[in-house]
């Protein structure tokens, strides 16, 4: 890990010593400009502000509606010259183009970029052509009508595509590629394939052939102590939920789960709507949607409650642990818990507030740090975002007050220790994303904006997960503590191998050095080494419940939260494995970064693992607040199948068969063409979007039956007791034979768990209630 932040801080300098320039100034060859620094700027903020970010893409990065207005500006300013070229008699006007088009006029020293007469005359026809488009009188292209027409707009959104599109074709200084590693394809100005894309490709594919070889080898020689393993772990006789003392803390989580399940029924809508403009782009089932909800809202508000959904499930599960982790609760920790929640709801709601009024273009909005919208995934107004930074470090603070008399009793390497470093990982990774500002250049914010959107999701989000799964089953007595522990590091020390570097893999055609891609691309493929392993144990790990319930006396009470445990294994090496490893080989990306099969990874990663542990972590709290004669089972086995099912089924039926047919026509028609609304329209592609229509019914369905389970949480939850938590309630240990005889539920545990190595009661819980 030390090392892989080491290489991410060289990166950085790199970044900003030697990303794309973004000029001063644009001038013709006799001196009159055509645009400015300070407008490219301007044109950026106006180009998040609107949700252009969420509607279409640049560089690659963004939503897949809209066309990537990088190669989309590339395009028909290439058309326009290579007519004009022609059209005034150039003898070869082809080779023309290409050498206008690709010829570097940086200077560097004045910060002055200069134009070709025709470049400019480019730039003015489709200026032209951008305020047609925006300031369409319809909704013909999933906007709201009339969406950008000021002229100083236009200009200035005009100015910032125009220098992306510049830096596609201009060569880098020294080097016969661009700034964007000749990124995207387009004969029209020789970009094409790099030698360093396709070396870098088979590398990483011989990087990730060892990493798997050396994984199964070790794997081989020590099977046996590394991995979920149960068989030396005494026998359970678990206490039923409804015997088990709740706190009030553990109780307030009820109403976390509600507005958590609340966001995900809203998050599922979104996205069926979203999936039906692709479908249906004028109509929806005869009303005209993008009026009241454009394309690039609900697309905005589906990204952000997919993030603020999962991470609130985390954030509650962490707060219903802790007791059981410190065997105390200090007084008032449930208010504590509750004001967390109604600042959750504030920010969800100001936020979505905010974004709504930026996107429509409400003027007294433009300029606030309330109401503007920024960079994709980082939608959130800066006011809200850094509020929500706030909320995340409060949450770990009321983790350490709860836990605090436990850590003085531990080694800074224990159990305890790492779950609360875990939780700080969250709210410190979160808020580097406060370094991609609206008017941040944009590879400058490309880079901090992927360390939230890979390292904080990607990286410390799974490491968190590890350690909540690890200590729910040590908590439940499944596993052994030095077995958790060790799952934990191997965690740690898998995921640093390529998660970390592997970052840059989403920056190979964002105007950094090529490195960037090459370090990105080698390491990204180590990242398939965890998940590998993780599908090798998931078995393993499917049998730790069904074994203890049959060497217990009671019904192992968790079934379904193992289940979609279970599921964030499978959909980790599917989704985030398999269909990432398919965008991430650079000459793959070259041809489909900003398509269908991004979507795929992205649907299939996210709600696969972080929305199937969401959905888990929630069930096993839920287990022990609903009584056992209200608990709903067979609600419980539907939403895990329905979400499972219905996730399968978008992937399967729709994104993956269109990714494949979008990456085939990028290739063999050209990018710019694959990302037309012609061709994403297409009666083809209609016909496969509307084939998802049976899996967001089953995923929506899933997703009412959990909000179902978590209203029941709070009509019919436990009261909850202000007493010191009784931690041999939650179950009865029972000593192997050779020990001594089984425990009754009012013996001493801190005694007679310390003869037991791993036991939850290893060390003393007999804590003061005092605060």
């Amino acid at each position: 890990m030390i090392f892989g932040f080491f290489v991410m801080g060289f990166l950085a300098v790199r970044t900003y010593t030697d990303g794309m320039p973004q000029p001063t100034t644009v001038v013709t060859q006799d001196g009159t400009e055509v645009f400015n620094g300070a407008e490219i700027t301007a044109g950026q903020q106006t180009f998040l502000r609107r949700g252009l970010h969420e509607y279409g893409s640049v560089m690659g990065h963004g939503g897949y509606l809209g066309p990537d207005y990088t190669a989309d500006y590339l395009r028909r300013a290439s058309t326009f010259a290579l007519q004009s070229l022609t059209d005034s008699g150039v003898q070869d006007p082809r080779g023309k183009l290409v050498e206008e088009m690709r010829t570097n006029r940086y200077d560097e020293q004045t910060g002055t970029l200069v134009y070709t007469d025709l470049q400019a005359e480019a730039f003015t026809e489709v200026k032209q052509h951008y305020a047609d488009y925006f300031g369409s009188p319809t909704t013909q292209y999933g906007l709201i009508p009339n969406a950008i027409t000021d002229p100083r707009d236009i200009h200035e959104i005009t100015a910032f595509i125009a220098w992306t599109a510049w830096a596609a074709a201009a060569e880098r200084p020294g080097h016969s590629y661009s700034y964007t590693n000749n990124w995207p394809s387009e004969p029209l100005v020789d970009n094409k394939p790099t030698a360093d894309i396709l070396v870098w490709s088979g590398l990483s594919l011989c990087a990730l052939l060892v990493g798997i070889g050396v994984l199964f080898a070790a794997y081989g020689r020590w099977s046996t102590r590394i991995g979920w393993h149960s068989s030396e772990t005494p026998a359970l006789a678990f206490s039923q939920p409804g015997e088990v003392k709740i706190t009030p803390a553990q109780r307030a989580t009820t109403w976390f789960f509600f507005v958590v399940a609340g966001m995900f029924v809203a998050q599922a809508l979104l996205g069926a709507a979203i999936e039906h403009y692709r479908a249906e782009l004028t109509s929806f089932f005869g009303l005209d949607l993008a009026r009241i909800l454009p394309f690039n809202l609900a697309r905005t508000w589906h990204v952000q409650l997919a993030l603020l959904w999962t991470a609130a499930s985390f954030l509650a599960a962490a707060i219903f642990i802790v007791p059981f982790v410190s065997g105390r609760e200090p007084r008032r920790q449930n208010w504590l818990a509750y004001g967390l929640l109604g600042a959750l709801v504030i920010v969800v709601v100001g936020s979505m507030t905010g974004e709504a009024l930026s996107i429509f273009g409400v003027e007294w909005a433009k300029g606030s740090i309330f109401f503007d919208q920024q960079w994709e995934y980082l939608d959130l107004p800066r006011f809200w975002q850094a509020l929500l930074v706030l909320g995340l470090f409060i949450w770990v603070a009321i983790l350490y007050r709860g836990m605090r008399t436990r850590l003085k009793t531990e080694s800074r390497g224990n159990l305890p220790w790492l779950f609360l470093y875990a939780a700080l990982a969250i709210p410190g990774f979160y808020a580097v994303g406060m370094l991609a500002r609206p008017d941040t250049q944009l590879t400058v914010a490309e880079f901090w904006r992927f360390w939230v959107v890979h390292l904080w999701v990607e990286d410390f989000l799974e490491l968190f997960t590890t350690v909540m799964v690890a200590y729910i089953f040590v908590i439940l007595g499944v596993v052994r503590r030095q077995i958790a522990m060790a799952i934990i590091f191997l965690d740690i020390i898998l995921y640093s191998v390529g998660g970390v570097i592997g970052t840059m893999h989403h920056l190979y055609f964002s105007g950094t050095p090529v490195e960037h891609m090459a370090l990105g691309a080698f390491f990204s493929a180590l990242e398939i080494i965890p998940l590998t392993f993780l599908t090798i144990e998931a078995w393993t790990f499917l049998q730790l419940g069904s074994r203890q319930e049959s060497r217990s006396s009671a019904p192992f009470p968790h079934r379904w939260a193992v289940m979609f445990l279970v599921a964030v294994g499978f959909w980790n090496f599917l989704g985030a494995g398999v269909f990432g490893f398919l965008i991430n080989l650079p000459i793959v990306s070259y041809y489909q970064i900003g398509t269908a099969l991004t979507a795929n990874h992205a649907h299939a990663s996210m709600m696969g693992v972080y929305g199937m542990l969401a959905i888990g972590l929630a069930l096993f709290a839920l287990r022990y607040i609903i009584p056992a004669e209200r608990w709903p089972e067979r609600t419980a086995r539907f939403c895990f199948w329905a979400t499972n099912l219905g996730l399968a089924w978008m992937s399967f039926a729709t994104l993956l068969p269109l990714g494949v047919l979008q990456l085939w026509h990028s290739v063999n028609s050209g990018y710019y063409e694959s990302r037309t609304l012609g061709y994403i329209a297409a009666p083809g592609n209609a016909v496969l979007e509307w084939l998802r229509l049976p899996g967001d019914v089953a995923l929506i369905s899933g997703a009412v039956a959990f909000l179902w389970i978590a209203w029941l949480g709070i009509r019919h939850g436990i009261a909850a007791t202000t007493h010191e938590v009784p931690m041999e309630q939650l179950f009865v240990l029972q000593q192997p034979a050779t020990v001594g005889g089984p425990l009754g539920a009012g013996a001493d545990p801190g005694a007679a768990a310390g003869d037991v190595e791993g036991s939850p009661y290893a060390s003393d819980h007999r804590r003061s209630e005092a605060d």
